[in-house]
């Protein structure tokens, strides 16, 4: 047996009772929106449960971003700051490298053992993750063990959020009858929510603090926040039902086999529409480096202008996969996409001539209203990809691989691409290019893939 299919395994803990032989119903290549889900717990209880774990996996990655420079004097000193920060972008991208290990064990766990248990397990990883960035030393402490140790934190991390978007966006969409957008839409308003903590935290922390303060203790205050929201999610996620149409479906206890056997079509199609989604994304998480080390603005300015735009976007994504829904989930996407790839250099161009706040929001707001419609569907779409049996192990497989080619080292590439081309606009040239990727998927989705261009019934 070669070692990827080792984690076709039993899990530690793996309920007993799911085995192929668990009501005999026949599976579906793609979810049925004509099949209304019976529902035991809300829709309110079921949309915290899955987006607490994104939420948190996304507030401590935001944090690692905002926090970069600061970080990167913590536990990468050096006396080039520029080698300082690629060096705290690099341990940032190159714990994604444990992504597609735990899309994997985590993927095929929620096919074999269900939704609601990878959902409790991956969000306990991740608060281990959290934790140990809260309280590990600096170097200045304990020395090379401290870099070090951030590294395994963040593989830890990796690991863990690595089944998160699988899961829970099956979790999701699998509890909704006729409103695939919407609810998936909320993963996205999870991604949002912690954009505008992190901020947050980064606006108050760099305000009130010295320079002195924010190095030695200050950093470390939204890690130790994040600590503390792992117990509610876990919390939330024991009082949730498994979805119908897991318990309705047939299982495999091969779904990595089978996935790579019959679906590496949507594994690929999932990368290149994750492939926008998650530059656009990951240039928020770069957003205050880039104000303060590209634009020369104060790192207050660069916090305000994404908490207004995470606010923004809490309240939009919802109102977009309510949209998307009505009007057909790819319908949504491909016009956002083509204007993205059209004005994605221009805006940026804009803001490096007219540098300013009142440029930044303008032309930031812009890009982000795009990028609602674009991502507020686009969980809906990668879910339908993959039938039920085998959903959770592509969705993560495939999520995985898109982040990590794409989003994963987005940071150190913007760097990289200002440093050479001494263009401080050059980050618009690698968004543009994400955008030309995920317009061919989304082509090809269509082609393959029909009924993404249908209607939800009301």
């Amino acid at each position: 047996m070669g070692p990827i299919f080792a984690a076709e395994m039993a899990c530690p803990g793996m309920p007993p009772h799911v085995t192929s032989s668990y009501l005999p119903v026949s599976s579906a290549t793609t979810f049925d929106p004509l099949v209304p889900a019976p529902k035991h717990t809300s829709a309110a209880l079921q949309i915290a449960a899955a987006t607490i774990g994104n939420t948190l996996e996304w507030f401590d990655l935001l944090v690692y971003g905002y926090f970069a420079t600061t970080i990167a004097g913590v536990f990468f000193p050096n006396a080039n700051p520029v080698i300082s920060l690629l060096l705290t972008f690099m341990s940032f991208g190159l714990s994604y490298l444990a992504r597609p290990v735990g899309a994997i064990v985590l993927g095929a766990y929620a096919d074999r053992a269900g939704r609601k248990a990878a959902l409790a397990l991956s969000i306990q990883l991740m608060v281990i993750g959290t934790g140990v960035m809260a309280i590990m030393p600096s170097y200045a402490s304990i020395g090379l063990l401290a870099p070090i140790a951030v590294f395994l934190a963040r593989l830890t991390q990796g690991f863990a959020v690595a089944g998160e978007f699988g899961s829970s966006t099956a979790f999701m969409i699998e509890h909704a009858a006729h409103r695939k957008g919407f609810y998936s839409s909320w993963q996205m308003t999870g991604q949002q929510v912690a954009k505008l903590l992190a901020a947050l935290f980064g606006f108050v922390l760099t305000s009130t603090l010295t320079a002195h303060q924010l190095h030695t203790w200050g950093w470390r205050v939204p890690f130790i926040f994040g600590l503390l929201v792992g117990p509610v999610g876990m919390y939330i996620r024991r009082k949730v039902d498994e979805t119908p149409e897991f318990l309705q479906t047939t299982h495999t206890r091969t779904p990595i086999r089978e996935v790579f056997a019959t679906e590496k079509e949507g594994l690929v199609l999932g990368a290149g529409l994750v492939a926008l989604g998650t530059a656009g994304t990951y240039f928020a998480l770069y957003l205050p480096t880039y104000a303060t080390t590209q634009l020369h603005m104060s790192p207050a300015v660069a916090y305000f202008a994404t908490m207004v735009l995470a606010a923004l976007g809490i309240v939009l994504c919802p109102v977009a996969g309510h949209l998307a829904d009505r009007v057909g989930l790819t319908r949504m996407m491909l016009p956002a996409a083509i204007l993205m790839l059209l004005t994605f250099y221009p805006v940026f161009r804009l803001i490096v001539t007219h540098p300013g706040l009142t440029t930044l929001l303008v032309g930031l707001i812009w890009e982000t209203l795009l990028q609602i419609a674009y991502i507020s569907a686009s969980p809906a779409v990668m879910a339908g990809i993959f039938p039920a049996r085998t959903r959770v192990t592509g969705l993560s497989l495939s999520y995985n691989l898109g982040v990590t080619v794409f989003g994963g080292f987005a940071p150190a590439i913007f760097t990289w691409l200002t440093a050479i081309t001494h263009d401080n606009a050059a980050p618009g040239f690698y968004l543009t290019a994400t955008a030309v990727i995920s317009i061919v998927a989304i082509v090809m989705v269509n082609r393959r893939h029909p009924h993404m261009l249908v209607r939800a019934p009301r």
